[in-house]
This record gives structure tokens, sequence and C-alpha cells, in this order.
């Protein structure tokens, strides 16, 4: 009797030892910050950049995960795998780069490995535990891209927290983000100066439970 008690325990914590890790994932439309919050969140907590970032459309063409990464809010602690993705575009057009003076040749190779990114970048949505979506606040957000991405994670009915990113900027526009997906959490921020950070994390507590 005793040796079934303890193999039903010990198969018990074997679950919650071998229980993968959290994956969070961040996602949005090129441009939105979705690198820059990557970046603060690594500064912030493991003092190290996450990953480059630029005025660049599609400057992340790849999935990037950082593993365990750990923050800590009001005396709790969360770890989890944070994952970078390519920005989601309905278009990607080679000559969207020539703007930014990198030649043809390059121009187009850019062009194809953002576009296998995206593809990428929707399939890791069958792995992820929660997701951040980006929205730049000074941007209409009722985008086809944001409409996508969101539809995308409710059919999958993944937790989801709208980051309204940019709040330092003159045109920004909260209230218009929190009425377009007001099934969703929304929390403003600006990631590249650090502002309202700290509610960023005690919404990130809620949304991984």
């Amino acid at each position: 009797m005793i040796s079934r008690i303890k193999g039903f325990f010990g198969g018990v914590f074997s679950v919650f030892k071998k229980r993968r890790s959290i994956k969070l994932g961040i996602y949005g439309h090129p441009n939105a910050g979705k690198s820059t919050i990557a970046n603060r969140i690594s500064k912030d907590w493991l003092g190290e950049e996450f990953t480059k970032s630029s005025a660049v459309p599609h400057e992340t063409r790849e999935v990037i995960v950082k593993e365990k990464v750990t923050i800590k809010s009001k005396g709790k602690e969360l770890t989890f795998n944070l994952v970078d993705t390519p920005g989601i575009a309905t278009k990607i057009d080679y000559e969207d780069f020539l703007k930014f003076k990198i030649n043809p040749k390059e121009a187009k190779e850019r062009a194809k490995e953002a576009t296998k990114g995206v593809i990428e970048a929707i399939k890791w949505l069958d792995d992820m535990d929660c997701v951040l979506v980006v929205i730049d606040s000074t941007q209409n957000p009722y985008s086809q891209v944001n409409i996508t991405i969101i539809g995308n994670l409710a059919a999958r009915d993944i937790p989801v927290l709208i980051v309204a990113n940019k709040i330092d900027l003159r045109k920004s526009d909260v209230k218009r983000v929190e009425s377009a997906f007001p099934q969703y959490p929304t929390v403003a921020v600006s990631a590249i100066k650090g502002d309202n950070m700290e509610s960023f994390y005690e919404h990130l507590f809620k949304l991984v439970k």
C-alpha cells in the first residue's frame, strides 16, 4: 500500500518537474515596438539587451527566444521564456526597404526573410501560453493586421494583454486602443523611455497565472 502511495505521488511530482516553461509571446505590427518591449524587459531584469531594434521595418525576421526571464512585483516572482516574433504584415514589398537606402538585392532578400518570419510567427501561436499584443498608440488600432492577430489569439483561447506603446508621443491615444479591443486588458507604456513599466509588470503577473 505504501509503495503504491509513493508511486502515485512520485508520478505527480514527475509531472510537475516535466512541466514546460511558460512561453510569453510578443506580437504586433512592424515598428509597433515589440523588440523595444523585449529589450526593456531584458534590460530591467537581466541587465542586457534582448535583440536589435530599428526604425527599418521587419528588423526582426525570425523568432527569437530568451529563456528563464524572472521578474518581480510586490513580493511575487515570475519566470518565463520571452519570445519576440517578426512583425506581422499582410503584405511585404521589397520596395519598402529601399526607402531606408538599402540596395535592391538586400531589400529583396529582407522581404523574402520577412515573409518567412510572418509564417513562422503565426505557427508559434500554437505553442504560446500567453501573448502581449503591442500596438502603436499613435496609429489607428483597427488595422487589418491587429484584427488578424487578435482573431487568431481568440480562436486559440490564449490569454492576451494589449500593450499601448509610445505614450511619450504627442499623437498617442490610449483610449482609442482600449475601445478597439475591450475584451482584453490594456496597459499604456513608453517602452523606449521606460514609462509606466511598473504597471506593465503588474498586468503581466495577472496575465501569466
